[in-house]
């Protein structure tokens, strides 16, 4: 009896794997070919129409980028140097040293020549301590916040206290991005019938391109296959996953290292959490709820051309602690809002976007690595057919090749940041290969970090960024912005912060 229960067991489970790589590979193909469609139709307009008329109105409201920073002292000042050199009509900068250890706060001051401010700050949402402000009179568009100690959510929350325009932007403090990525953001807010109160654009490896003045200015593949598999893998994950789900109304996730946000509506709605160690994700959600409460009729837009690069890790000890951290924060968040599961008042959120994340992505990542040791012992028992076997090889293997090469051949159709012959070629050999080892071991880092859902873990796992893809430069300051005047800087000083802050 015992035997006939665990056959009719292995049974189940195999037609549940089945299920899993049929409704995952399905999805993403619905949302691959959505995504085709969207990125031509957006490249053929972006060709006629541009991006002039956006830059040169008066309507284009200001923006903050708010740059959250701890132990960053390799890459900060690059990255606060392309935030201030972004063609943007109006643009302010908001760094927040969270209570870094290293020399993070000294490298700012000293590139930047800032110095200390009296500023009075009164919060709106709560927020650690703040030990001090910098500034520099003739950089009047820059400001560095130094505060105690409080995980990024906290630092996010002490840029938006301090912003006073009407959206501010998310930018992580390992990240370089392109100049004309903000006026990207705000393109589809400003075109939208709809209250747009979230844009959120693409990021990409730094690894192996060449950066100056906090400036892309050639690009190449990383020269590890560890980097290249992550290039093949973000490709993916935002040409046709983020896009297609945008599409669909169903967004909820937006990078965190690359986002514009409605700054009323998040403060409405009281911030970012530190609950969860997903905050971008967890945010998305809690507006999601919100507008469905009060019946706002809100969208959340995604632009697959606003680029944002970053470092991604380099060794398997920093990768394993970025995707248990992402896994560990997807589980949390989907159990923090489980209420939105399967109701209809949240429309494509709770019906499919976020039942297909809890199946796929959080259930699924067991479920698969649990297929990968009884599969073959059904295979070897009996149990399951050649023809199911290969089958499941298929659909678990050589289709998700398919995905990935997909993704690769969109860009090359549309954006090629990548244009040498040689490098397509390798972009597509590892599409191909990820799916036979690489997939594996994300597999193993995500079930990791399921375990430490299960288990009741909240621990942040910060990834350490070598600096290694940015060739800084010490001297030279990006320029002020134009619509600043040394007048304005100078009334800063007495007591204020610098307007447009």
């Amino acid at each position: 009896m015992w035997g006939s229960l665990s056959e009719h067991a292995l049974i189940l489970f195999n037609l549940l794997i089945l299920t899993y790589f049929v409704l995952g590979n399905g999805v993403y193909t619905a949302l691959m070919l959505m995504s085709v469609r969207s990125v031509w139709i957006h490249t053929r307009r972006l060709a006629y129409q541009g991006l002039t008329e956006l830059r040169g109105s008066s309507l284009t409201p200001p923006v903050t980028i708010i740059v959250p920073a701890w132990n960053e002292e390799q890459i900060i000042v690059e990255t606060v140097r392309s935030a201030l050199g972004v063609d943007y009509p109006r643009v302010s900068v908001i760094v927040v040293d969270d209570g870094s250890t290293d020399s993070t706060r000294e490298r700012l001051t000293a590139a930047f020549k800032l110095l200390p401010l009296d500023q009075a700050y009164h919060p709106t949402l709560p927020t650690r301590a703040v030990y001090g402000f910098y500034f520099n009179p003739h950089l009047p568009n820059l400001l560095l916040v130094h505060k105690q100690r409080g995980g990024k959510p906290d630092a996010l929350n002490t840029g938006i206290n301090l912003c006073r325009s009407p959206y501010f932007c998310c930018l992580d403090a390992d990240c370089i991005l392109e100049r004309d990525s903000l006026l990207r953001l705000m393109d589809p807010i400003l075109r939208s019938p709809e209250e747009t109160v979230v844009s959120g654009g693409i990021v990409r490896i730094i690894n192996g391109c060449k950066e100056k003045s906090g400036q892309i200015v050639k690009l190449g593949l990383p020269a590890t296959s560890l980097a290249r598999f992550q290039v093949v893998e973000y490709l993916r994950s935002f040409l046709t996953g983020r896009n297609g789900w945008s599409l669909l109304g169903g967004t909820v996730i937006v990078s965190g290292a690359l986002a514009l946000f409605q700054r009323l509506v998040v403060m409405e709605v009281g911030g970012f959490r530190d609950d969860t160690v997903t905050e971008d994700m967890d945010l998305i959600i809690t507006l999601r709820a919100w507008a469905a409460k009060n019946k706002r009729d809100i969208k959340m837009a995604f632009t697959s051309d606003p680029v944002c690069w970053t470092e991604c890790p380099a060794s398997l000890t920093m990768l394993n602690r970025q995707r248990r951290r992402w896994q560990l924060g997807l589980c949390q968040t989907l159990w923090k809002h489980r209420k939105m599961l399967f109701r209809r008042q949240y429309g494509v959120v709770g019906l499919f976007s976020l039942p297909f994340h809890l199946y796929v992505e959080a259930i699924g990542t067991i479920v698969e690595a649990l297929g990968y040791l009884l599969v073959p012992l059904s295979f070897f028992g009996g149990l399951l057919s050649p023809a199911l076997l290969i089958l499941l090889l298929l659909l678990g293997l050589a289709y998700g090749g398919f995905l990935s090469v997909g993704a690769v051949l969109l860009e090359e159709m549309t954006y090629r940041r990548y244009p040498r012959h040689r490098e397509l070629l390798l972009l597509l050999a590892y599409g191909m290969l990820e799916n036979v080892g690489y997939r594996q071991l994300i597999l193993l880092f995500r079930v990791q970090g399921t375990m430490k859902f299960l288990i009741g873990s909240h621990r942040w796992e910060n990834v350490i960024h070598k600096g290694e893809s940015l060739a800084s430069e010490a001297a030279g300051l990006a320029p002020a912005s134009a619509d600043m005047s040394t007048e304005n800087a100078a009334q800063s000083l007495d007591g204020r912060l610098p307007e447009g802050i």
